[in-house]
């Protein structure tokens, strides 16, 4: 692998093309995704919402390159990088710096180390509550990742040890409520199409992320450790992690997750950019396909799990010669876009 130089933009000399590409995608499916939605005819808003949608997602990908440092050769420009990528997915209440060091955490304590434990919190919660959590997961709004996002930005306001942030949090929900007030006065059918891309975002985001891993989950601060109550090795990594490809048969379909699907080279290897993950993939595994779970075999378990796994204990079992996931409950709350 290449090593970066002070005088190079990106950190991989080939990664000069596809990273602006991915970049140029995301701002301009951002940008001319709102405009049609607030101004075109409503087939190509709907149309455009997808795109915008869209573009959520790969920014959201983009971050997590970029929380990797892949994508830029210095680390401020990453940090920059990401710090926008944030603001693009409405994760900016989060600083980028305790976004990324959550998710190193999971890859250097190979366990998802979670901000809220959210089944105990819905456990403890009046019945009404958590039957209304319930339900709203029934018709798959994704309730849990709300309560999540919602969690950043209440907690410098209930948690005394983060009052320093405050202010931060403060002056940003001002600045995005004025813009979002704005845009509902000026093209109230935006601001409605803006809500239903983002949560296509979040449900993307959570099923690619409920059937990554078969980790153990842990709702513990940063200062704490993982207990030491197994071997958590590269033999262990890779035997609870998965590969749940959006497609075997076209390679180039797994793109529209920017290659995240690749999961196991990309834990194998996480400083990998993204658009070398494929062939990374080929070069460990081969036709192994042991630890590979295609998506289309993942609906169905995403669709019957999707109440279960709100208050499930485990993340399930999972037997992937032959892509049987049936018993595969999944995960919730594991986004790398929260962090408190």
């Amino acid at each position: 692998m290449s090593q970066a130089k002070p005088n190079r933009l990106f950190r991989q000399a080939d990664g000069a093309l596809p990273n602006t590409l991915a970049l140029a995608y995301a701002l301009t499916g951002y940008i001319c995704g709102l405009w049609l939605m607030a101004s075109a005819t409503w087939p190509v808003a709907l149309a455009a919402a997808l795109w915008f949608a869209h573009a959520l997602i790969i920014a959201a990908y983009l971050f997590h390159e970029f929380a990797h440092h892949t994508i830029f050769a210095s680390p401020a420009a990453n940090t920059r990088g990401g710090v926008l990528m944030t603001w693009l997915t409405g994760s900016c209440y989060a600083r980028f710096e305790h976004l990324r060091r959550k998710h190193m955490r999971h890859h250097l304590d190979r366990a998802d180390v979670i901000s809220l434990d959210t089944k105990a919190l819905l456990q403890s919660s009046p019945a009404w509550l958590r039957r209304a959590a319930l339900a709203l997961e029934w018709t798959y709004v994704p309730a849990v990742e709300l309560l999540m996002h919602a969690h950043v930005i209440a907690r410098p306001f209930i948690d005394p040890t983060m009052r320093a942030e405050r202010g931060r949090v403060f002056a940003i929900l001002a600045l995005r409520g004025s813009a979002f007030a704005a845009l509902g006065h000026v093209a109230p059918r935006a601001l409605l199409l803006y809500g239903v891309a983002y949560l296509i975002m979040v449900t993307v985001l959570r099923f690619a992320d409920a059937f990554q891993h078969t980790y153990d989950a842990y709702a513990i601060p940063d200062s704490e450790p993982v207990p030491n109550d197994k071997l958590r090795d590269k033999a262990y990594e890779q035997a609870h992690t998965y590969s749940n490809l959006v497609s075997l048969n076209w390679p180039w379909l797994n793109l529209l997750l920017l290659n995240f699907s690749y999961h196991n080279a990309h834990h194998e290897r996480p400083t990998a950019p993204w658009y070398r993950l494929p062939s990374l993939h080929r070069d460990l595994y081969g036709d192994d396909r042991m630890q590979i779970l295609p998506m289309a075999k993942l609906l169905r378990p995403f669709h019957r799990h999707r109440v279960k796994r709100v208050l499930a204990d485990d993340y399930g079992v999972v037997n992937p010669q032959g892509g049987q996931a049936e018993g595969f409950v999944g995960a919730v709350s594991v986004s790398f876009l929260t962090a408190t």
